[in-house]
């Protein structure tokens, strides 16, 4: 029998099958696992000088550790000149490293138009920056009322703050959204989808982030959704932010967190990614007082499994 004539009648054979079971169409295309990136946070954790941890040998060690990406922090950074910009970008490239995300600070929770204003332009330059090193998503925040003495009192406070006196959260809401409208236009000018993170501040619940998307509706505003910030009825409320994420940073705890460790159950975190189909990298920040050596690829371990 000649090749096509072979091939023929094993393609008839194939469709006579699939009728006799009833399959009258191929079978559904295996999901492919979530990639698992590291932010340079997990090494740094803000303990001791960042100059100790460079985003260098964080990219280092992450390739060496088995990682697929590396969200870059960019608080950590040594410049924000474009020769080092792209000097990070080739090193990632070198050792076959996404830059998958760039986690960055800024505040739009102020009754002050000035206070707004210089907190926009910087999410603007950020989001240059982000462009510059090729990375195509940036953590975006709301910003904190600042009526806590400290970080400390705000955690003994589960993340709750009392508004400015003389103010409410509908106004503050008004303020964060029409901020985040003045960077949209740079967001997609540049390709950078910028992703509202569940943090404090008015993105403290999900409704808060559901919110200010909603107000907003644009391709280029999305969610960075952190296992980690919700500290209470957690599955649900990541559940309520699943399908408009696009960037889910994972926290663990090895050795005990510093102000607060959660117990998560990540292969039923990974079912719900699941069940609304998101395919993004899944980047760990390891918050643990544990060495980052052994917790790191530990973390990576459980996400391996819990996302494949």
């Amino acid at each position: 029998m000649d090749r096509r004539r072979f091939l023929g009648t094993v393609s008839g054979s194939a469709v006579l099958s699939l009728a006799a079971t009833g399959q009258t169409t191929a079978p559904a295309k295996a999901r492919r696992p979530n990639p698992i990136g590291v932010s340079t946070y997990s090494f740094w954790r803000f303990k001791g000088p960042k100059e100790n941890y460079p985003i260098e040998t964080c990219i280092d060690q992450a390739a060496e550790m088995g990682f697929d990406g590396v969200e870059l922090l960019l608080m950590q950074m040594a410049s924000e000149d474009n020769a080092y910009l792209q000097k990070i970008k080739r090193r990632a490239l070198q050792h076959g490293l996404t830059l998958c995300g760039f986690s960055t600070h800024q505040g739009f929770l102020s009754p002050k138009p000035e206070e707004r204003q210089k907190n926009i332009d910087l999410t603007i330059h950020q989001i240059d920056l982000a462009y510059k090193l090729g990375i195509p998503t940036m953590r975006l925040n709301t910003g904190r009322w600042g009526t806590s003495k400290d970080f400390d009192e705000l955690m003994k406070n589960r993340g709750i703050e009392p508004p400015l006196e003389g103010h409410t959260e509908d106004e503050a809401f008004g303020w964060v959204i029409g901020s985040i409208e003045k960077c949209l236009p740079k967001a997609e000018e540049c390709g950078v989808v910028l992703g509202l993170e569940n943090h404090w501040g008015l993105g403290r619940t999900p409704e808060g982030v559901i919110r200010i998307i909603d107000a907003i509706r644009s391709p280029w505003l999305s969610v960075t959704l952190d296992t980690g910030n919700f500290l209470e009825d957690p599955y649900s409320r990541l559940e309520q932010l699943a399908p408009r994420t696009i960037l889910l940073q994972a926290k663990t705890y090895y050795g005990g967190g510093t102000w607060y460790t959660l117990d998560l159950d990540y292969p039923r975190i990974g079912q719900i990614m699941k069940k609304h189909n998101y395919q993004g990298f899944v980047s760990l920040e390891f918050e643990g007082s544990e060495d980052p050596k052994t917790a790191l690829p530990k973390s990576l371990a459980v996400l391996r499994k819990a996302f494949s």
